[in-house]
């Protein structure tokens, strides 16, 4: 039990906030209101164990580069806490949970389930070779809601596709931000990022880029899929999360990055996820 506590701390299993809130948003859009107890059960574990088992096998992947950083080299694998075959093993079995889930939901969700695995494996190692890998990080939380659609409906349509794309840049947009603290670290390791190669202030400028086109798709979706005004409201609180998220960063300052991002990105998914199921219920 203490290793497998050991593994949830390195894992950060509270960040599952970050995913489980848009693929509860696309489950209620798919229902327009509830489905199943069932489906929300397996959604919910299909979630929990792809997010565990991409983070855990995120860490075994990075465990010498994490020895080296003098940031992350008190992580659990790099500090000896966790070795990496124990780390391995839960990860296998973590995605063994994910693909049993999306077997227990239906056979287009199981049929489909490779593609996220994929995408969490090549993340793993996109910052050896591209300053795009804060994109493929965005597409494998994007996921999220889409799967969760077709939990639920057994299909895929444009509009979950587009709330997707939001996700996407919304994720995109803070791993920019988070990534500015190891810019030097990147630079000596020969490791890809894009604050490497803009450096601070474009990356953060164009992480605000990357927001504003997120907010932007957000809004869309309140047209696409006819919903009301409290889902709007969720969208404008969600707007102000962002602006503050990035008035508390500067180039100079990232002192309170992990604020921007740990604390503020939960209330961003939490409250698209509340408003939508208010909004669909109401």
């Amino acid at each position: 039990m203490e290793k497998f506590k050991t593994f949830l701390s390195m894992i950060k299993v509270e960040h599952t906030l970050f995913a489980l809130p848009f693929a509860f948003t696309g489950m209620f859009l798919a229902a327009r209101g509830l489905p199943s107890v069932m489906t929300i059960f397996w959604i919910a574990v299909a979630v929990l164990g792809a997010r565990s088992g991409a983070m855990g096998f995120n860490r075994v992947a990075d465990a010498k580069i994490d020895a080296r950083n003098p940031r992350t080299e008190n992580r659990d694998i790099p500090a000896g806490r966790l070795s990496v075959r124990e780390a391995v093993l839960y990860v296998i079995i973590s995605f063994a949970v994910y693909f049993f889930a999306a077997y227990m939901l239906n056979p287009l969700c199981f049929y489909l389930s490779p593609v996220p695995f994929a995408v969490f494996i090549l993340y793993s190692y996109t910052k050896r070779f591209t300053f795009l890998c804060h994109i493929v990080l965005g597409v494998a939380l994007g996921i999220a809601p889409i799967g969760a659609w077709t939990a639920v409906t057994g299909s895929v349509n444009i509009g979950i596709v587009l709330l997707g794309m939001a996700v996407l840049f919304w994720v995109s947009g803070f791993d920019i931000v988070y990534a500015c603290q190891d810019i030097d670290f990147d630079r000596d390791e020969g490791l890809f990022s894009i604050p490497k190669y803009l450096g601070l202030r474009n990356s953060l400028n164009l992480a605000r880029v990357f927001h504003i086109i997120s907010f932007l798709i957000f809004l869309y979706t309140w047209i696409y899929f006819d919903l009301g005004y409290i889902y709007l409201v969720g969208i404008i609180i969600t707007g102000v999360f962002m602006v503050y998220q990035h008035s508390i960063i500067r180039p100079e300052d990232l002192s309170r990055l992990d604020m921007a991002f740990f604390n503020l990105n939960a209330y961003i998914s939490v409250s698209i996820c509340v408003f939508t199921f208010l909004d669909l219920m109401i």
